[in-house]
Parts: C-alpha cells; structure tokens; sequence
C-alpha cells in the first residue's frame, strides 16, 4: 500500500480528496467506525450543532450554498462528508470497521507495519493520521458507582427515554450547553452540576432562506460570503494573539448577554466567570441561559465528590437523587496522540518522544518518525476560526512533502531534530504569554505540565503562510 490514512473525518477526506486530484490513487482510508464522518458521526446528542459559521466550516474546494442556517445541525454536516466521499469518488478506498491498533517503523526498508483489528498487519511508505482531537470522551475523576443509566454526550444513548426522567448534567461545556435546553424540555427535572461557567455569546443562527439559498448558488456569491465570514472570524484573534485587553469588548458583549437573559443577580453571579475571556473556548448560545430560569432545572455550584447507586452528592454534603447522568466534560486532547502505539526509528516509541509533552514541526511531522503525517495535531487548533482552514492548510503541506520524495527518489522524510525543538520553544515562548495560559483558567487545552499544546498562537493566515512552502533542508531524506 502506498499510502495509509487514517480517520474518515474531515480530515482524513480531505486528504484522500488531495490525492486522488494529484493522480495518486495507490491508497487506502483506515475507519475504525461503520460509516465515515468523524465527530459528526459520533456526536448525536439532541441538539448537536456547529459552533463555526457553514460557509467556513466546508471545504473551500466544495462551498455547500444549500445550509439550511448559518450554524448547521450534525444531521447536515454529516450528510456534507458523505456527498464529498461521494462526489470525489473516495468509497473504493474506504476500509469501513477496521480500527489501527498500532504502527512500526520498518528501519530497513523504510517502510510503516500498520497493524489493524482487520487481522495481519500491512505495509505502508506512509501514513497520515487523521483521527482529529475530538474522539477521545473525558470522564472526571469522582469515586463511586451509579446504577442507572450514565453516558457521556458523545455516546449518547438513545435508548434512554429522559421523559420524566430527574437528569444530572455534569460539564458546561460547548456539548452541554446544546443539550441541557433539550433535555430540560422533557426531564422531570434537570440539575447541572457546573465547575467553572463559560463566557457566552449570542448565536446568529440565521435561517437560510430559499430566496437566499438562490442567491448564494450565484457565481461567486458562497465565494464571497465564505471570504467576508473568515475575515470577521480572523479579527477575533487579535485578542486571542496580540493584547487579552484587545478582548474587552468580547467581555462586553457576554456580560450583556448574561444580564439580558437572566434576571436573577444570585443566578447570574453564579453564571459570571471570574477568569479573562477566552482563555476558555468561547461558547455560542441563545437557549442556554433562558433554561437556567425555568422552575425544574438547577445549577449546583458545588463541587461534586461522590457517586452513589441513585444520587450525586456535592461538597456540602447535599445527595441529589438522580434517574440519569449525562457527562458534558469534554474529551482528552492533548493525551490523545499521546496514548496510540506508534514506534519509529529505532524502535522509539512516541511516548518517549513525547515525555516532556505532545509536539511535531508546524503540528504535522515528529522527528523520529519518517512519513508520518498529523492532521490537526499538536497546537494547530483554533479558539477562534475554523479547524477546516487549518486542516486544508496542512494537506498542502503534506502533499509537498510527498511531491518531493517523488523528485528526489528518496524513500522517506524526516523533520530534523533541531529544526523541531527550535520550532515549538518558539512556539512555547509566545503560548506562555497569551490568554491560554496567563487567563486564570485550567482548560483542555492545556497538559499536565500546564503547557498548552492543542492552540495554534497565531492568526489562522500565518499559518497558512508557514505551511505554503515546505522547507526541504528542515528534513533528513532516508534513502
């Protein structure tokens, strides 16, 4: 096999899509699920939505003018990947239910052993992994055991009728604020156990109507609002980047937001952060706030400490007795890349590689692991525009890299050690003094060592800019 990909999100697409445009075709897509679609597969929690903008959470060689609304629901994003499968002619190279478990270096031959739950493992000259940051569900540390049903929003169960049911939410986050205004609809009684409040704005969900759908399927038109939308999405990273002073009138917009839609001061002070904006992800909401107020939902401030066959108890002491527990935490990002069974050059597992923290060169290749390929890897995320951008961005790159082993004859290509360290201390050195990690806050986006390796530093066009060219003397060529 020529080339292994892995993950059939996003990413993963986009990458064979490169491919296949480039006449390469000597490639195999590795899905550890029954259907394609990453994220948008998994997550069916009610309510799920995007919280990008449409017309920049697509691809920019496949404007879809046919959104139904400026933030789409799962259900058509979802649809949106199996038409580019579709269109792009990528099924045949599909391998549908078939998990990666683990890849070797072959030092000899140059070569990538991709063993898999399929049964004997295989070869490769090169592997993308395209498996995202957002696969990997997080559960909080809280002892005890509950009896009835418990699952976390990306594993929903939709076997559980919540009708009159008394539901606890544990989590705030971008899940859990889509959710808890649905379920708070049905349940007999909702109680949302809260850490630490998000700032929130309001969402412009705009309906698309058929008059507009029309005029976006003009020449140019989806063209030029995909442009207008990311240069308004861009100007947010001035905050994020620059000057956190930069984002008061971020802070503005959510105080009043907050004071419009909830009366009550005790409430709202509950609901007011006491950390700089965006040092957590910001979060988009019209519904989440009014659900607080209504007679059978409660925020409970206090700590959780135990879990018991039918209840929560919290740190006064106070035992909630609860039908269900849903979990709205999160998932593991920066532990992600870091729990897989990789091995390269010289037998050198990534964890050892990783052991002071995730890194690679501009978050796509790792030195000591020739032809391996992150997508959407270590600090190549956003706080403020679209992942979609980002990844386009690295799928160039990507293509170089195999553009020049094709010219030079070599059989790999490996990122020089010194390149890599000079590249993240750099890195590093302008993440200690942005919002991430001077905001007062703990977020994912942060490791163990309070390094933050999820977030790219920057504006989302100087990474594009960094990533437009290869620099073939950053690389070792094995021969």
């Amino acid at each position: 096999m020529g080339i292994a990909i892995i993950g059939a999100g996003f990413a993963g697409l986009c990458m064979a899509i490169k491919l296949k445009e480039a006449g390469y075709h000597d490639f195999v897509i590795l899905e550890k699920a029954a259907d394609l679609g990453g994220t948008w597969r998994d997550n069916t929690y009610p309510g799920c939505a995007c919280d990008v903008p449409s017309p920049m959470y697509s691809f920019s060689f496949e404007l879809n003018p046919g959104w139904s609304r400026m933030f789409s629901p799962q259900e058509e994003i979802w649809a949106y990947l199996r038409d580019c499968a579709e269109k792009y002619g990528l099924t045949p190279h599909l391998r549908l239910g078939v998990e990666v478990t683990g890849l070797e270096y072959d030092d000899d031959r140059n070569v990538w052993r991709v063993s898999t739950s399929a049964g004997e493992p295989f070869t490769a000259n090169a592997v993308v992994s395209g498996i995202g940051a957002l696969h990997v569900p997080s559960f909080p540390d809280i002892p005890g055991k509950f009896a009835g049903p418990a699952f976390h929003s990306a594993q929903w169960d939709h076997s559980v009728d919540l009708a009159g049911k008394r539901v606890a939410v544990i989590g705030t986050g971008a899940s859990a604020i889509q959710f808890i205004p649905r379920v708070a609809e049905v349940a007999a009684e909702l109680r949302l156990f809260q850490r630490t409040p998000p700032w929130i704005h309001p969402k412009p969900n705009i309906v698309f109507s058929e008059r507009a759908k029309r005029i976006l399927r003009l020449p140019g038109a989806a063209r030029t609002a995909r442009n207008a939308i990311y240069w308004l999405l861009e100007s947010r990273a001035l905050g994020f980047t620059i000057d956190p002073r930069l984002m008061r009138a971020h802070r503005r917009l959510a105080e009043q937001h907050l004071a419009r839609q909830v009366a009550d001061p005790a409430l709202r002070a509950k609901l007011t952060p006491g950390y700089t904006i965006g040092c957590k992800r910001i979060l988009l909401s019209d519904d989440f706030y009014p659900t607080l107020t209504r007679d059978n939902v409660e925020l409970v401030t206090d700590a959780v400490t135990e879990i018991r066959d039918h209840s929560i108890v919290d740190a006064t002491g106070r035992e909630h007795e609860v039908d269900v527990i849903v979990y709205g935490t999160g998932f593991k990002v920066a532990d992600a890349l870091n729990e897989q069974r990789i091995v390269g050059r010289n037998g050198r597992k990534i964890q050892e590689a990783w052991q002071n923290g995730v890194e690679a060169y501009l978050g796509i290749t790792a030195s000591g692991f020739p032809n391996l390929f992150f997508l959407l890897g270590p600090n190549t995320g956003l706080g403020h525009n679209s992942v979609v951008f980002m990844i386009e961005s690295q799928v160039r790159y990507v293509m170089d890299c195999l553009r020049l082993l094709s010219r030079t004859g070599a059989k790999a290509i490996d990122v020089r050690p010194e390149v890599q360290r000079a590249y993240n201390d750099r890195l590093q050195r302008r993440l200690d003094r942005l919002v991430w990690s001077d905001g007062g806050c703990t977020s994912w986006y942060l490791d163990e060592h309070g390094r933050n390796r999820a977030v790219w530093p920057g504006f989302s066009f100087e990474y594009w800019t960094r990533t437009r060219r290869m620099r073939p003397g950053a690389y070792e060529l094995l021969r």
